[in-house]
């Protein structure tokens, strides 16, 4: 999807932002799968930078944020607050780094927008460092009714099909590229705290699956999370995250 031909990029953060609580687990997954101090590290579709200067802080490394968007971009560096954080714009299939340059590649909900993900997960092994690790979190066709807006939404499961990878498509990928898989987990998040909020955050339509419905269907879909919501359904509302941890375990070359 080309976001610079929606206006996602302006409500991406109310729609799809995590509060502290949920950010600070995300780095310690993230930290559980770092060996030894890092020194750069690539967010890979940063986006808006909604993990960006948290992996400057958790790690103390520098962190240059790449999206092809250019809106996200503007949003992204409107909010900077970390020195150690650089934002460019460039895809996953044309990485504008040297070789063996990065400790860590950190790719969020990113690898469906892939248009070459082969050429992408290359492009991340030849910018990682011999030792370095790639951390995939993002969604699977596998996973599809467990996404709390399908019931909501009907119409967006044909779409989720269309857009999704399966689970082993996407490990395959990275393996063929030369990199260890040495980890895979289903992390449940708390995307809201009750109904009311989450359907807050939908009315935003910040989201690749919900922009592709027509106006009918998310109405419609908006409408019943409404609807349960004045019910008194106080639940929190939770969806799952595939996790994909890659290490390149090419030894260094020897200088000669």
């Amino acid at each position: 999807m080309d976001y610079d031909t929606t206006e996602m990029a302006a409500v991406y953060d109310q729609g799809r932002g995590h509060g502290p609580a949920l950010l600070g687990q995300w780095m310690q997954t993230v930290a559980a799968y770092v060996e030894g101090s890092l020194d750069l590290i690539l967010d890979l579709g940063c986006g808006t930078g909604r993990f960006t200067e948290a992996l400057a802080a958790q790690f103390g490394a520098q962190v240059i944020g790449l999206d092809p968007s250019a809106k996200m971009l503007h949003q992204a560096k409107a909010k900077r607050n970390e020195k150690r954080v650089t934002y460019l714009r460039g895809g996953g299939e044309a990485i504008p780094l040297p070789d063996g340059s990065v400790d860590l590649v950190f790719i969020s909900m990113v690898f469906h927008h892939f248009t070459n993900p082969r050429a992408a997960a290359r492009e991340c092994r030849r910018v990682l460092r011999s030792g370095g690790t790639i951390f995939l979190r993002g969604g699977s066709c596998e996973n599809i009714s467990s996404y709390p807006y399908v019931e909501f939404f009907p119409a967006t499961v044909p779409i989720l099909k269309k857009d999704l990878f399966a689970a082993v498509f996407m490990k395959e990928v990275f393996e063929e590229a030369g990199l260890r898989c040495i980890a895979t987990e289903v992390i449940w998040q708390e995307i809201a705290p009750n109904l009311e909020t989450y359907a807050g955050k939908l009315a935003t339509r910040a989201d690749s699956i919900l922009v592709q419905l027509t106006d009918s269907d998310f109405a419609k879909g908006l409408s019943a999370v409404r609807s349960q919501a004045a019910l008194g359904n106080s639940h929190a509302v939770i969806e799952p995250i595939d996790v994909f941890i890659f290490r390149n375990t090419e030894p260094k070359t020897a200088i000669v």
